[in-house]
Protein backbone atom coordinates (compact mmCIF):
# COMPACT_ATOMS: atom_id res chain seq x y z
CA UNK A 1 0.00 0.00 0.00
CA UNK A 2 1.09 3.32 -1.26
CA UNK A 3 2.24 5.36 2.17
CA UNK A 4 4.61 8.14 0.72
CA UNK A 5 4.40 10.41 -2.59
CA UNK A 6 8.47 11.68 -2.82
CA UNK A 7 8.75 14.99 -5.06
CA UNK A 8 11.63 16.06 -6.48
CA UNK A 9 12.54 19.89 -6.68
CA UNK A 10 14.43 21.13 -10.16
CA UNK A 11 11.78 21.14 -12.85
CA UNK A 12 9.10 19.65 -11.09
CA UNK A 13 7.97 21.66 -8.68
CA UNK A 14 10.54 24.88 -10.08
CA UNK A 15 10.59 25.98 -13.11
CA UNK A 16 14.20 25.78 -14.66
CA UNK A 17 16.76 28.20 -13.65
CA UNK A 18 15.99 31.29 -16.50
CA UNK A 19 19.00 33.21 -14.39
CA UNK A 20 22.16 31.76 -16.26
CA UNK A 21 22.64 34.78 -18.37
CA UNK A 22 22.58 36.81 -15.74
CA UNK A 23 25.19 34.54 -14.21
CA UNK A 24 26.87 34.66 -17.23
CA UNK A 25 27.31 38.52 -17.15
CA UNK A 26 28.61 38.65 -13.49
CA UNK A 27 31.69 36.95 -14.79
CA UNK A 28 31.71 38.71 -18.14
CA UNK A 29 31.36 35.29 -20.23
CA UNK A 30 29.98 34.15 -22.89
CA UNK A 31 25.99 32.51 -22.02
CA UNK A 32 26.31 29.11 -23.66
CA UNK A 33 30.39 28.66 -22.18
CA UNK A 34 28.83 29.61 -18.69
CA UNK A 35 26.22 26.96 -18.99
CA UNK A 36 28.65 24.16 -19.67
CA UNK A 37 30.43 25.61 -16.73
CA UNK A 38 28.11 25.59 -14.55
CA UNK A 39 26.56 22.18 -14.77
CA UNK A 40 30.24 20.81 -14.62
CA UNK A 41 31.01 20.72 -11.54
CA UNK A 42 27.20 20.90 -10.15
CA UNK A 43 26.89 17.48 -8.84
CA UNK A 44 29.75 18.06 -6.18
CA UNK A 45 27.65 21.32 -4.89
CA UNK A 46 24.97 19.14 -4.66
CA UNK A 47 27.04 16.71 -2.30
CA UNK A 48 27.37 19.57 -0.01
CA UNK A 49 30.59 21.19 -1.74
CA UNK A 50 30.96 24.95 -0.26
CA UNK A 51 29.52 27.96 -2.27
CA UNK A 52 33.07 29.02 -2.58
CA UNK A 53 34.09 25.81 -3.83
CA UNK A 54 31.75 25.55 -6.14
CA UNK A 55 32.22 29.24 -7.55
CA UNK A 56 35.52 28.97 -8.03
CA UNK A 57 35.32 25.56 -9.74
CA UNK A 58 33.26 26.90 -12.36
CA UNK A 59 35.41 30.28 -12.57
CA UNK A 60 38.16 28.27 -13.31
CA UNK A 61 36.87 26.43 -15.72
CA UNK A 62 36.24 29.99 -17.32
CA UNK A 63 39.71 31.44 -16.92
CA UNK A 64 38.02 33.68 -14.15
CA UNK A 65 39.09 34.29 -10.84
CA UNK A 66 36.10 35.55 -8.03
CA UNK A 67 35.96 37.00 -4.64
CA UNK A 68 33.64 36.72 -1.53
CA UNK A 69 31.32 39.69 -3.08
CA UNK A 70 31.20 37.95 -6.26
CA UNK A 71 30.68 34.39 -5.00
CA UNK A 72 27.84 35.81 -2.65
CA UNK A 73 26.11 37.70 -5.35
CA UNK A 74 26.36 34.40 -7.63
CA UNK A 75 24.95 32.43 -5.32
CA UNK A 76 22.40 34.58 -4.41
CA UNK A 77 21.28 34.85 -7.91
CA UNK A 78 21.33 30.97 -8.44
CA UNK A 79 19.22 30.63 -5.64
CA UNK A 80 17.00 33.30 -6.64
CA UNK A 81 16.66 32.04 -10.05
CA UNK A 82 15.27 28.38 -8.96
CA UNK A 83 12.61 30.05 -7.07
CA UNK A 84 10.06 30.28 -9.82
CA UNK A 85 7.75 27.70 -9.07
CA UNK A 86 4.96 26.04 -11.68
CA UNK A 87 1.93 26.87 -10.59
CA UNK A 88 0.12 23.43 -11.59
CA UNK A 89 2.51 21.72 -8.99
CA UNK A 90 1.91 23.94 -6.52
CA UNK A 91 -1.58 23.31 -6.40
CA UNK A 92 -1.28 19.33 -6.70
CA UNK A 93 0.64 19.57 -3.44
CA UNK A 94 -1.44 21.92 -1.95
CA UNK A 95 -4.26 19.30 -2.87
CA UNK A 96 -2.57 16.54 -1.66
CA UNK A 97 -1.48 18.19 1.58
CA UNK A 98 -5.24 19.16 2.00
CA UNK A 99 -5.99 15.30 1.84
CA UNK A 100 -3.78 14.45 4.17
CA UNK A 101 -1.18 12.40 1.89
CA UNK A 102 1.92 12.41 3.00
CA UNK A 103 4.67 14.12 0.80
CA UNK A 104 8.56 14.41 1.11
CA UNK A 105 10.89 15.94 -1.08
CA UNK A 106 13.64 14.42 -2.09
CA UNK A 107 15.92 17.28 -4.13
CA UNK A 108 19.84 17.40 -5.41
CA UNK A 109 20.61 20.93 -3.88
CA UNK A 110 23.31 22.71 -2.33
CA UNK A 111 23.18 23.76 1.31
CA UNK A 112 22.65 27.17 0.57
CA UNK A 113 19.66 26.28 -1.28
CA UNK A 114 18.35 24.29 1.45
CA UNK A 115 18.20 26.67 3.79
CA UNK A 116 16.71 29.28 1.39
CA UNK A 117 13.95 26.64 0.46
CA UNK A 118 12.96 25.81 4.11
CA UNK A 119 11.15 29.31 4.54
CA UNK A 120 9.23 29.10 0.97
CA UNK A 121 5.62 28.75 1.32
CA UNK A 122 5.77 25.72 0.02
CA UNK A 123 8.01 23.65 2.23
CA UNK A 124 5.04 23.53 4.34
CA UNK A 125 3.68 20.82 2.54
CA UNK A 126 6.35 18.42 3.15
CA UNK A 127 6.69 16.70 6.54
CA UNK A 128 10.24 15.84 5.28
CA UNK A 129 12.84 17.88 3.36
CA UNK A 130 15.97 15.86 2.23
CA UNK A 131 18.17 17.62 0.82
CA UNK A 132 21.19 16.64 -1.19
CA UNK A 133 23.93 18.78 0.12
CA UNK A 134 23.01 18.50 3.80
CA UNK A 135 23.37 14.51 3.22
CA UNK A 136 26.67 14.59 1.42
CA UNK A 137 24.99 12.17 -1.12
CA UNK A 138 23.19 12.62 -4.32
CA UNK A 139 20.23 10.82 -6.51
CA UNK A 140 21.16 8.33 -7.89
CA UNK A 141 23.69 7.18 -5.62
CA UNK A 142 22.09 3.96 -3.75
CA UNK A 143 22.79 5.60 -0.29
CA UNK A 144 19.95 8.01 -1.03
CA UNK A 145 17.66 5.81 -1.26
CA UNK A 146 18.69 4.28 1.64
CA UNK A 147 18.21 7.49 3.95
CA UNK A 148 15.00 8.61 2.34
CA UNK A 149 13.35 5.01 3.48
CA UNK A 150 15.47 5.44 6.94
CA UNK A 151 13.87 8.64 7.72
CA UNK A 152 10.17 8.03 6.28
CA UNK A 153 10.39 4.50 7.90
CA UNK A 154 8.95 3.31 5.05
CA UNK A 155 9.91 0.25 2.59
CA UNK A 156 10.10 1.00 -1.07
CA UNK A 157 6.98 -0.32 -1.96
CA UNK A 158 5.41 1.75 0.04
CA UNK A 159 6.89 4.86 -1.74
CA UNK A 160 5.96 6.93 -4.90
CA UNK A 161 8.65 8.88 -6.55
CA UNK A 162 8.71 11.63 -9.16
CA UNK A 163 11.51 12.98 -10.94
CA UNK A 164 12.41 14.97 -14.25
CA UNK A 165 15.24 12.92 -15.02
CA UNK A 166 15.58 9.57 -16.01
CA UNK A 167 18.64 8.44 -13.90
CA UNK A 168 17.28 9.04 -10.99
CA UNK A 169 13.91 7.46 -12.01
CA UNK A 170 16.06 4.04 -12.61
CA UNK A 171 17.67 4.50 -9.53
CA UNK A 172 14.63 4.88 -7.71
CA UNK A 173 13.09 1.66 -9.01
CA UNK A 174 16.56 -0.33 -8.86
CA UNK A 175 15.86 0.59 -4.74
CA UNK A 176 12.23 -0.81 -5.14
CA UNK A 177 10.31 2.59 -5.09
CA UNK A 178 7.40 2.80 -7.03
CA UNK A 179 9.39 5.81 -9.88
CA UNK A 180 7.49 7.87 -12.30
CA UNK A 181 9.49 10.29 -15.30
CA UNK A 182 7.55 13.64 -14.18
CA UNK A 183 5.72 15.26 -17.21
CA UNK A 184 3.22 17.49 -15.85
CA UNK A 185 1.25 17.86 -12.92
CA UNK A 186 -1.88 16.57 -14.81
CA UNK A 187 0.09 13.33 -15.63
CA UNK A 188 1.29 12.88 -11.97
CA UNK A 189 -2.84 13.63 -10.56
CA UNK A 190 -3.62 10.51 -12.91
CA UNK A 191 -0.48 7.98 -11.59
CA UNK A 192 -1.37 9.01 -7.74
CA UNK A 193 -4.89 8.77 -8.05
CA UNK A 194 -4.03 5.12 -9.68
CA UNK A 195 -1.45 4.35 -6.87
CA UNK A 196 -4.11 5.32 -4.50
CA UNK A 197 -6.36 3.52 -5.31
CA UNK A 198 -4.37 0.19 -5.94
Amino acid sequence: MLRWIVFDYGEVISRRIRALPEMAALLETDAAEFEKAYWADRRDYDAGASDTEYWRAVAGRLGREVDDSLVQRLTSVDVDGWMSTEPDSLALLEDLHRRGVPLALLSNASTTFARAGESKPWARFFQHLLFSGDLRVTKPDPEIWRILLDTLGAKPSECLFFDDRAENIEGAREAGLHAELWSSASRARTVIQEQLAA
